[in-house]
């Protein structure tokens, strides 16, 4: 079949069909924010068992936690994790958000899911980062027993906390270890209050001499030029970073490199990186030869699943299923996790494949 043909038959896709193959794929998320992520019904539990103020009811509380679908900038639509925050204060809480979220994405047949969340932003009722990240490892860990999904987490530092702060935290790591399922640290925050991630150099390099990954958001605000600066820190991954697509020097160096873009469309619209979904350049950065995944960024922010972000990417960015189907393998490529796991899991990805020919154009 001419190419010209395929592509088009592939846009045409039935809708049902897309939903269906989108829904059945076994799935890879590596930019996935637990505080993000809440149930409505358990941020009521916890709002009144806690005594936080909040609505009481489920629409009102779901009102408060879904972010609008666009707002005026970065900056704005960090607000809606306000309310998360107050909530996830002690290690009943987190367990029980970070299970809830390991089983929500376990069911819509996400394989593997990196998980991410700032520790010492739920320091504030005593307890220490380090505990902060044992409770959401032992709730990602009784969610995932039995269950088909292999989770890791990434403790995300944060621009505006001091950076002996940060650095005091990864340095407690390194004194006692890193604990079990932890992979990786984030570098996350207001870009244009906290434009320069040099600041923040001696966290992420003792991070990264302990064995930890490294990841950084970049290019929610201040575009390819932010992306730029982030380099600077050789992360192996850019959390977000779409706007690199304006400098072709840039985009040459992240291809040289081999650096990631963890991509998350619904959400940049949300933060007004783009203006709609038809002009985020997923597409043209994979034509280009970026290396890039696709996220939700965060499942309740977002009020989007990865299933729906995989649709969206067909029906509205344009990529063809085969080019979808390609993303979703190359991010266990890209996966901070062990060689082991990660043979195992594109095998898993593969045999399922093989029975899909809708996936080849065979």
């Amino acid at each position: 079949m001419p190419a010209t043909a395929y592509h088009r038959l592939m846009s045409d896709l039935d809708p049902r069909t897309l939903r269906a193959l989108a829904g059945a794929m076994p799935k890879a998320e590596l930019h996935l924010h637990l505080d993000g992520s809440l149930r409505a019904e358990t941020a009521l539990e916890i709002a009144r068992t806690r005594g936080v103020d909040a609505p009481r009811t489920y629409a009102g509380m779901r009102g408060v936690l879904v972010g609008p679908e666009q707002s005026e900038d970065q900056a704005a639509l960090l607000r809606a994790f306000d309310l998360p925050i107050a909530l996830m204060q002690d290690a009943a809480a987190l367990e029980h958000i970070a299970a809830d979220l390991v089983e929500d994405k376990a069911a819509e047949r996400v394989r593997y899911a990196e998980i991410r969340w700032a520790p010492l932003l739920h320091t504030e009722r005593g307890l220490t980062g380090r505990e902060v990240v044992e409770a959401v490892a032992r709730g990602a860990a009784a969610a995932s027993a039995g269950r088909s999904i292999e989770v890791r987490l990434i403790a995300t530092l944060m621009r505006s906390h001091a950076p002996g702060r940060n650095l005091a935290f990864v340095a407690d790591l390194e004194a006692h270890g890193v604990p079990a399922g932890l992979v990786a640290v984030d570098l996350a925050g207001q870009e244009a209050r906290f434009p320069d991630p040099e600041l923040h150099r001696a966290a992420i390099d003792l991070a990264r001499s302990i064995g930890l990954h490294v990841t950084v958001h970049a290019g929610e605000w201040g575009g390819a030029a932010q992306v730029r600066r982030a380099l600077a820190l050789s992360p192996e991954r850019i959390a977000h970073g779409p706007l690199a697509i304006d400098d072709p020097t840039l985009v040459a160096e992240l291809i040289d490199r081999g650096t990631w873009l963890d991509l998350c469309p619904t959400s940049n619209v949300q933060a007004s990186i783009v203006p709609t979904l038809e002009d985020h350049p997923l597409r043209r950065l994979l034509h280009a030869g970026v290396r890039v995944t696709l996220n939700t960024d965060d499942l309740t922010v977002s009020d989007v699943t990865l299933t729906e972000e995989y649709v969206r990417a067909v029906e509205r960015i344009g990529l063809t299923l085969p080019e979808l189907w390609a993303v979703d393998l190359a991010a266990l490529e890209a996966a901070f996790c062990d060689e082991a796991t990660r043979a195992w899991l594109r095998g898993e990805f593969l045999a399922w494949a093989a029975n899909v020919p809708e996936l080849t154009g065979a």
